[in-house]
């Protein structure tokens, strides 16, 4: 008899076991949102862009945009992080290769359904423009659209366009409104010699201008690949980090 309950007490304690796995599993950790591919029309040209839901109810929304000859995916990294930490991420593929002011228009045109009920769930009250390289002077062209909270500078590019004697992104900081913040690497060809380091000293609300030390251009991108590395130089982890906690530190400014 006493072999019996023995046995059964066992078999009860292997019963309750499993059930306890499994609750766990079903009550563990939830999966992030999935990632979504959508076309939308943005200022008359179709844009591809990868939406990454933010866990949890958003704070607010971040606009990525990508550097010269790059794509939407060389920012998802950073992306996801921003989603991990509850904001909504879009990362277009910018429509037009050289013309800044006609990728400025798309995004204020982004930016301004992000603002509107129905394309992308509620309305969002709060977005920040992030942009590397050439993606970075676009975003600075579009950061002063309603609604737009803070622009973050991956290593920006700047040009003056034909027939024009002063650089667009120059131009544009000195009368923006929107508070900003600059990462950036030592000058080098990849980044036209830092050529918007000027920035700094003409944006009337920098919040911080951070030259990280030792960076190359492709330190900047999440993920970047082999192409850039050849171009531009190899990346660090510690360097990589900090480009990112400078992004988590904007959006717990921004989307407070």
């Amino acid at each position: 008899m006493e072999t019996l309950i023995r046995h059964a007490r066992q078999a009860c304690t292997a019963l309750l076991g499993a059930a306890m796995v499994t609750m766990a599993a079903a009550t563990g950790p939830a999966a992030p949102p999935a990632v979504q591919t959508q076309v939308h029309a943005l200022d008359g040209h179709r844009v591809t862009l990868d939406v990454y839901p933010a866990a949890g109810l958003p704070r607010g929304a971040a606009i990525l945009s990508h550097g010269f000859t790059r794509s939407r995916g060389t920012l998802a990294g950073h992306a996801q992080a921003l989603a991990d930490g509850g904001v909504l991420a879009l990362t277009p593929d910018l429509p037009c290769t050289f013309d800044f002011r006609c990728n400025a228009r798309a995004l204020a045109a982004l930016v301004g359904l992000l603002r509107a009920s129905g394309t992308f769930g509620a309305p969002v009250e709060r977005v920040m423009l992030v942009g590397f390289s050439a993606g970075g002077l676009s975003s600075l062209l579009a950061a002063d659209t309603p609604g737009v909270v803070g622009f973050v500078g991956l290593d920006p590019f700047d040009r003056a366009m034909s027939g024009e004697s002063e650089r667009l992104g120059l131009s544009a900081a000195g009368r923006l409104r929107t508070e900003a913040l600059l990462l950036r690497a030592p000058p080098s060809r990849c980044n036209a010699e830092a050529v918007a380091a000027p920035w700094g000293s003409v944006l009337p609300t920098l919040w911080r201008d951070e030259l990280i030390a030792g960076a190359s251009h492709c330190d900047f991108e999440s993920p970047t690949d082999w192409m850039c590395r050849l171009a531009c130089g190899e990346t660090d982890p510690a360097r990589q980090q900090q480009v990112r906690q400078g992004l988590l530190d904007a959006a717990v400014r921004w989307m407070r």
